[in-house]
């Protein structure tokens, strides 16, 4: 039984086709019989609509900045609260401009920071709203923590990395978990990292909940092993794609069928495909865009070897896919990654930058096809076992619940 209440979602953008985990995460909640309410801080662009089930969160997402273009109801929101009560609203105020970043520029973004949580806040109390979480932790979870605090109605948010802990001072880490009821940390690797930014005694709340996938959407397809290679994932420095590349100059001599699927978009898309071009490889490169989840479920039934050589990451969910399809992985030793993927059982683990190792993981998996089977078995067993959405999303219910009724102590669960 939900014992929960009416919860928001809030991200910074709503749906997006490179976090889809988010809508998993939020569609398992309701399957367990939360409301959940989603709201974002802006609209997404039409192109991360890629399939209906984005269509549909997209139309009944809130959007706070939307909200805010009508002057007139922005202010009716924050008079609203402010007679509701003085006190908790300049509270409220005086937060935000306790956690600003330093610098001009840095305290007129608070106070945008502030006018959305305004905004939110009234929505989610006429909403009957019980309570707030937050997904990613920078920009909307600052807009999350000043809407508790304004409204009174309590708020966790999911902590990912890495690039909050580039700058956990600027985003003000700290006051985030000391303010949340909760915090839900993706990695054994990321709790470290909360825990070396807040003061032990916030310690007990960090809590592991991993991102999860629905494994029967990913069953394995008995086919010919061929040479095809697939990369999902934002087209951005951070992916490494430039790193792939090399790696596929150096095999394309050897490998005249090799061909690489690159799902996704981004900044260093038009970069990419210029650069593969310039090196000769414009008849193995296919950019592709972004593809609905049923998309990317097809296209992995067609593949050989999964890449994803990122230089940081959190736990990539496009590997657990590739993981539940039975395909064997191929990525980098960074962050959380260990702790999803054993190197030689699940897949291949090599140093980020290193085309050379890269190549040499390729070819080791692509010649082995007894290793590769084996590798995709391991793989989809481990994401059974320890990221299905059903089960994380029903810890988390727990967690809501615990908190709710201040018994988070009674929690316990053994996480590897």
């Amino acid at each position: 039984m939900n014992k929960t209440g009416p919860i928001a979602y809030l991200t910074g953008e709503y749906p997006r086709a490179t976090d889809t985990f988010i809508q998993r995460e939020v569609a398992a909640l309701r399957a367990l019989g939360v409301t959940v309410e989603t709201c974002s801080i802006r609209r997404t662009d039409p192109s991360h609509h890629v399939g209906p089930e984005q269509r549909e969160e997209a139309s009944r997402t809130f959007h706070i900045l939307d909200a805010t273009k009508n002057p007139v109801r922005l202010l009716k929101a924050h008079v609203g609260l402010l007679k509701q009560s003085p006190r908790q609203y300049f509270g409220a105020l005086k937060k935000a401009w306790h956690t600003r970043a330093p610098g001009a520029k840095a305290a007129l973004y608070q106070m945008i920071y502030f006018a959305e949580a305004g905004m939110l806040a009234q929505h989610m109390q006429a909403r009957g709203i019980t309570h707030l979480h937050n997904h990613i932790a920078t920009a909307s979870c600052t807009v999350a923590m000043l809407a508790s605090a304004l409204s009174g109605i309590p708020f966790s948010f999911t902590l990912h990395g890495p690039d909050i802990f580039f700058e956990p001072h600027r985003w003000r880490l700290d006051e985030k978990i000391a303010s949340a009821r909760f915090v839900a940390c993706i990695s054994h690797f990321c709790r470290a990292q909360a825990m070396n930014f807040s003061a032990p005694a916030q310690w007990n709340k960090l809590h592991i909940v991993h991102c999860g996938i629905e494994p029967k959407r990913y069953s394995p397809q008995p086919r010919e092993r061929g040479e095809h290679l697939l990369f999902v994932g934002r087209l951005a420095g951070v992916k490494g794609v430039p790193v792939l590349l090399e790696a596929l100059k150096s095999l394309a001599p050897t490998h005249p069928d090799l061909k690489l699927t690159l799902i996704g978009d981004g900044p260093e898309r038009s970069a990419l495909e210029t650069r593969a071009t310039q090196m000769g490889l414009s008849d193995v490169t296919h950019f592709v865009g972004y593809k609905s989840q049923t998309e990317v479920a097809e296209m992995l039934g067609q593949t050989d070897v999964f890449v994803l050589p990122s230089f940081a990451e959190g736990v990539p969910v496009v590997l657990m896919e590739a993981m539940a399809a039975a395909v064997p992985v191929i990525t980098t030793h960074v962050a959380g990654i260990p702790e999803l993927i054993d190197d030689g059982v699940h897949g291949i683990l090599t140093h980020p930058g290193d085309s050379r190792s890269l190549a040499q993981a390729i070819e080791t998996v692509l010649a082995d096809t007894d290793l590769a089977k084996v590798m995709g078995k391991e793989g989809r067993a481990k994401v059974n076992a320890s990221f299905n959405i059903e089960t994380e999303a029903a810890w988390l219910a727990q967690l809501l619940s615990a908190y709710k009724e201040n018994k988070p102590k009674l929690l316990v669960r053994d996480v590897t």
